[in-house]
């Protein structure tokens, strides 16, 4: 890592988009933050201007004016967070960048939390956690704060390392990691597609117990217009967890269809044997499940339709399998040589 006058520098990406209401103050309040620790870190802070409508733009360029060590980048239309963080990323001039959400519902207490910890850790990622122990969650609208908690929980059964959260976008990395990562997602999905390919490139990543306080934010009101719509959040939270692992839903859903064709089928035959068997033996097999055929023909049909239709959720799960192997050797090897060739995208 390094270091400016034995110092870490660090770099406070900030996305925006539409946020007048709060910008300005909250912006202030990370300055001051990091003024108090200047003893501690070097410092810059790039506000990502994510094609706001509003006068967000304006006066992130007037905070730059006043603070030299304030950066702005405009998209020019909104571009959506996986855009304004893939942004951010490319342009931090710092040895670890530090992901704020603007509306400061982390506090800016989280940011020496994260960047000792990642320091202290040998990390890659730090992440702010509410959901583990330790962590906590203020004011919160019940919808939200529930399908956010079950989103990562579903993401947490699918992952192969078991984190808490997955979606919060607050977080600490080490620069040298992230800016490499060949990241696709352009919304919400960027935050578990980070993980799921840190957890590709054996990155070490270690959660910290944060506070998720909404309590401001409910004072704003209509003021704010940039928050998260619920339901396309939560959507897009299932469909990166099945990112994850995704022959353990094949594989699931296919041994719950065989077992109930196999019970079906089983009875079957037994009903066949004990139909024999009463006969002294007197018929064939073929015979007995003629008869059991004109008695139960919805039985067959169940029965054999189901265990079709299992066969081939397992055969998908199996081919799911070998190419999430594929595609995760193939990642890993592009990572690399994008690193010894300079990360000349960049």
């Amino acid at each position: 890592m390094q270091m400016t006058n034995n110092k870490p520098f660090i770099t406070i990406i900030a996305p925006c988009y539409n946020e007048e209401a709060i910008l300005e103050q909250n912006i202030h309040k990370i300055i001051d933050y990091l003024q108090a620790r200047s003893y501690k870190y070097e410092w810059e802070i790039l506000i990502v201007d994510d094609g706001s409508k509003d006068q967000s733009g304006i006066i992130a360029d007037d905070l730059a004016k006043q603070e030299s060590r304030i950066r702005v980048i405009h998209h020019p239309v909104n571009l959506n967070l996986g855009r304004a963080l893939q942004t951010g990323f490319r342009n931090a001039h710092g040895d670890i960048i530090v992901v704020l959400d603007i509306d400061l519902s982390y506090s800016v207490d989280h940011i020496e939390q994260m960047i000792d910890t990642l320091i202290d850790s040998v990390a890659d990622i730090v992440i702010a956690s509410p959901y583990m122990k330790g962590g906590k969650v203020t004011a919160v609208p019940f919808l939200r704060r529930n399908m956010s908690k079950w989103v990562n929980r579903f993401m947490r059964l699918a992952a192969q390392d078991k984190y808490h959260t997955f979606t919060g976008m607050v977080r600490a990395y080490r620069t040298s990691f992230i800016k490499p990562l060949n990241l696709k997602t352009k919304d919400y999905e960027i935050n578990p597609e980070i993980i799921y390919k840190g957890m590709i490139l054996r990155a070490r990543i270690v959660e910290i117990p944060a506070h998720l306080d909404w309590t401001e934010q409910n004072k704003l009101g209509d003021r704010r217009t940039s928050s998260i719509r619920v339901i396309r959040a939560f959507f897009s939270g299932l469909m990166s967890g099945f990112i994850f692992r995704p022959y353990i839903f094949f594989v699931g859903i296919g041994l719950f269809l065989m077992m109930l064709s196999l019970y079906e089928l089983v009875w079957l035959l037994f009903d066949t044997l004990r139909y024999i068997a009463a006969q002294h033996s007197e018929i064939t097999f073929s015979q007995s499940l003629s008869v059991q055929f004109k008695k139960n023909p919805q039985s067959f049909l169940v029965g054999g339709i189901t265990f079709i239709i299992a066969i081939q959720f397992l055969s998908v799960g199996f081919l799911s399998l070998q190419s999430k192997r594929y595609f995760e050797e193939l990642f890993h090897q592009g990572t690399s040589l994008k690193k010894q060739n300079g990360n000349k995208d960049y």
